[in-house]
């Protein structure tokens, strides 16, 4: 497939590489106009002239040829069944690529906006959000849409079709509510439960400590028991802050049974760095969090998923390539669930600061059970409802769904009860759906 621009940029560039991975199917770029003009292949011509019945016409807005960032003022419409916007009068009726780039690059996060109480972009500055398609994966429903305009050109062109995969998450951030804390850590837990006349979960945490019941936060067989019966390869992301504060409140890194823990469960997943809320304010931590994780899993680490989500763009992606960081699971928000770069792929970051594509590759997630508990008060019945819609929504698109758990609303604790039996439906579902 041959894609003709007036000018060739590192923006164009990133899109058509992007767009080429997607279809699985290689798209090259020309700037020659008679080349392009005299190729008889497949063709599609992002310009402002059309030059042959015989091509797909993209007409392009300034995005991808600038390489300022400003503030664009976007307004949906409606196409087909989806929404869209950069409107032109193309076989499209918008800028297909600019769009894209648009919602990928996270441009927007670049340009003054409002932040959240924990520092980070509030998801209410979003066009997705204002523009209420957060809960679609509206690139990759943008591009079966292009499928199926260029087969209808060229019926004779041949596209790999995409296998929609599933990617089960974790984030441990408190190995357990009870066990292995200090004596001050548990007697002080008791007594508050005492005062506020709790007296049931004053019983369970000292029957907890005596080894009569399980820990609460401890779901760590069950979850291997789910992994094994359906053949599930997740990711589980590690708090190990050296440093504790009032969002890094993991067990004594130097605690032999978190040790035995974190070890144990690298021998049957893959781990990465859930770096600390310190790490990004402290920026030599970052190296050493990700030291300690290596030698204890014995693993070179080169994944990471930010703690609280607390990312800042370029910065955060910045530092975590600089430090060895070759595949990122931050790309959702941490107030709400869905679709923060509108796709469900994994993308190559393009870093806007310094106008090119990194080596960095972005795992977006769409669902995260804390979002759905604190921030959108869901019930374990609500939340399973949202991540059927979003995988309804994936699967039609045949794209990667990522989902984000901790282990604490996955064990016994009662705050959680229902949740446990929310995923473990889901995931049967999702398995029965493959």
């Amino acid at each position: 497939m041959l894609l003709y621009c007036h000018t060739i940029t590192p923006r164009i560039k990133y899109v058509v590489d992007f767009i080429s991975q997607y279809f699985l199917h290689p798209f090259q770029v020309t700037a020659n106009e008679q080349a392009y003009i005299a190729s008889s292949g497949f063709k599609i011509n992002y310009s402002h002239q059309r030059f042959t019945a015989e091509e797909i016409h993209i007409k392009p807005c300034p995005i991808l040829s600038e390489s300022e960032k400003r503030r664009f003022h976007i307004h949906t419409f409606q196409h087909k069944h989806y929404k869209a916007f950069f409107e032109t009068d193309g076989d499209m009726r918008f800028d297909l690529f600019g769009a894209i780039f648009y919602l990928l690059s996270r441009y927007e996060e670049y340009l003054p906006h409002e932040k959240d109480v924990y520092g980070r972009f509030a998801h209410q500055s979003s066009v997705a959000y204002r523009e209420e398609f957060l809960h679609l994966p509206l690139i990759n429903i943008w591009l079966e849409d292009f499928r199926e305009l260029c087969l209808q050109k060229f019926p004779e062109l041949q596209f790999t079709p995409a296998q929609f995969q599933f990617l089960p998450t974790y984030d441990i951030d408190i190995a357990w509510s009870h066990k292995h804390k200090t004596f001050k850590q548990n007697f002080g837990g008791i007594m508050r439960a005492i005062l506020q006349g709790k007296w049931s979960a004053a019983r369970k945490h000292i029957r907890v400590l005596k080894g009569k019941i399980e820990d609460p936060f401890d779901a760590y067989e069950w979850m291997d028991e789910l992994h094994e019966r359906f053949n599930l390869h997740p990711i589980f992301f590690i708090l190990v802050a050296a440093e504790k504060n009032k969002y890094d409140r993991n067990i004594d890194i130097h605690h032999q049974e978190f040790q035995k823990l974190v070890h144990s469960i690298a021998t049957k997943n893959k781990v990465g760095l859930h770096p600390s809320w310190a790490s990004s304010d402290h920026r030599g931590l970052l190296g050493r969090e990700k030291m300690y994780l290596e030698k204890v899993t014995n693993q070179h680490i080169h994944a990471s998923r930010q703690h609280y989500i607390r990312m800042s763009l370029p910065h955060t992606y910045q530092f975590l390539i600089d430090n060895g960081i070759t595949h990122e699971y931050s790309m959702g928000y941490g107030s709400i669930n869905g679709f923060r770069a509108s796709v469900a792929l994994p993308f190559y970051w393009y870093d806007l600061e310094r106008e090119e594509k990194t080596n960095l590759i972005v795992h977006p997630f769409c669902f995260m059970d804390a979002n759905a508990y604190y921030e959108q008060s869901l019930t374990a019945q609500e939340a399973l409802q949202e991540m059927l819609q979003f995988y309804t929504a994936i699967k039609s698109v045949n794209g990667n769904m990522c989902t984000l758990w901790h282990n604490n609303f996955l064990g016994t604790a009662d705050e959680f009860a229902g949740w446990r039996d929310a995923y473990e439906n889901f995931i049967q579902i999702v398995s029965e759906g493959n």
